[in-house]
């Protein structure tokens, strides 16, 4: 569909897409961070409890019997029999800034080796002053990050601090899986913003439906009003340009004034008639219907200047709307008319034949193009020998009443139009 109303309502279309995807795109951009802070912080969490399961108990061990020894107060021996001395996270117990100095212990080695000048930093400034607790992220030899705690303990005779406990952990690990859930985050939103857009646009374009359908629907309205009006209206302006050349016949251009506008006032009828048909807004006026003497009535009506026109019926009946009927085969006969002859013929010679539900429209014109087929019946499609909007309308008439067109060539050349109905037992 073209045009500055479909152009408007595709802008539309897109412009909701956008809006979606960006609503989308903002609350991710607001829930990711959250996620992945979330998941650093139970990193940090679990590595300050694993470095925490070590200097609890080894600060107990080391103030166990502190001061009752000449050598050290500290009591190396109750640590290094302790199974914390051979496990990992490995750790230390370092003068600092304490007043007493005693010979640095490390626990075995063979866990994660970290630096002794930053060991001995970070025991200063644990047991400086009043001493504080030191949770912190350094760097080891093997370039793994690592996180370190130092508590500082005291002595209980005198109260006074007496060195620092340091444990550290590997984070290696941790690390390495909180980069591959950034990385998946990442993704994960990348691909819900495009599923996002994708189900914003399918939505979009169900929301505006009923508006482009209702747009095409006028499309095909003023369509078929300028086709099916443009027969009459030639007419009329001939009657016109008639009586003003000859006043003299007026008495006699009158009355045929009087039918064309009679028959342009039907064709807006049933043009709106299935404009609000398409849109649900009205049902078929079905009813039973002669057939044979419904064609008989539009023929005789039936313009026949340069046609030839022969008509053959046996009585049949259907149940169909008669207006939408007549319609469907005055489109016929017109297309007959400006199609249904060879050319250089004076006239179009035209058989319509009536039985069973059956009208056939038959002309001796150059005949239908294989290869076009059912393409004739397709709104502003043409062939070589019948074609046009009519047929489209002829089409929507049989369909619409469980019936069907059919079209193909005649043993003897020209186009043969079958317009088939159920038939109604009488």
């Amino acid at each position: 569909m073209k045009g500055p109303a479909a152009d408007r309502l595709r802008r539309l279309r897109w412009w909701l897409t956008a809006v979606f995807t960006v609503a989308n795109t903002v609350g991710l951009l607001i829930l990711a961070p959250v996620v992945i802070r979330q998941d650093a912080q139970r990193d940090v969490a679990a590595a300050d409890y694993a470095v925490g399961t070590v200097t609890a108990p080894v600060l107990r061990l080391a103030s166990a019997g502190a001061g009752g020894s000449n050598t050290s107060p500290i009591n190396f021996a109750g640590v290094i029999a302790d199974p914390l001395y051979r496990q990992c996270p490995q750790f230390a117990i370092l003068t600092g800034d304490a007043s007493e100095a005693f010979d640095p212990l490390y626990s075995k080695p063979g866990c994660t080796a970290v630096d002794e000048a930053m060991l001995n930093q970070l025991a200063v400034q644990a047991t400086t002053g009043n001493g504080r607790v030191i949770l912190t992220d350094l760097v080891a030899q093997n370039g793994h990050p690592v996180r370190i705690k130092a508590e500082p303990f005291r002595f209980p005779e005198t109260n006074q601090i007496g060195g620092a406990v340091l444990a550290w952990v590997d984070t290696q690990k941790e690390v390495d899986a909180h980069q591959q859930l950034v990385w998946l985050v990442l993704a994960l939103c990348a691909g819900l913003i495009g599923a996002a857009a994708a189900a914003s646009y399918w939505l979009s374009g169900r929301a505006i439906r009923p508006a482009m359908a209702a747009l095409e629907q006028q499309e095909t309205l003023l369509a078929e009003t300028a086709h099916d009006l443009r027969t009459p209206v030639a007419a009329l302006r001939a009657l016109a340009e008639t009586a003003v050349r000859d006043p003299g016949q007026r008495a006699e251009l009158l009355p045929r004034t009087v039918r064309l506008a009679g028959r342009m006032g039907d064709i807006i009828d049933g043009l709106l008639v299935r404009a609000r048909l398409a849109a649900g807004v009205e049902q078929l006026a079905v009813q039973p219907v002669w057939l044979d003497q419904l064609v008989a009535g539009v023929v005789e009506d039936f313009p026949t200047e340069g046609a030839r026109i022969s008509l053959v019926t046996a009585p049949s009946m259907v149940r169909a709307d008669p207006t939408l009927l007549q319609r469907a085969v005055g489109n016929l006969l017109d297309n007959a008319l400006r199609h249904g002859r060879l050319p250089g013929a004076a006239e179009a010679i035209i058989t319509v034949t009536v039985a069973d539900g059956r009208i056939t429209v038959a002309d001796q014109g150059p005949g239908i193009d294989p290869e076009v087929g059912e393409d004739l019946f397709e709104r502003f499609n043409s062939g070589g020998g019948s074609s046009g909007l009519g047929l489209s309308i002829v089409r929507w008439v049989a369909l619409s009443h469980g019936g069907d067109l059919k079209v193909y060539n005649g043993d003897e050349g020209g186009a043969i139009f079958e317009f088939q109905l159920p038939t109604e037992r009488q």
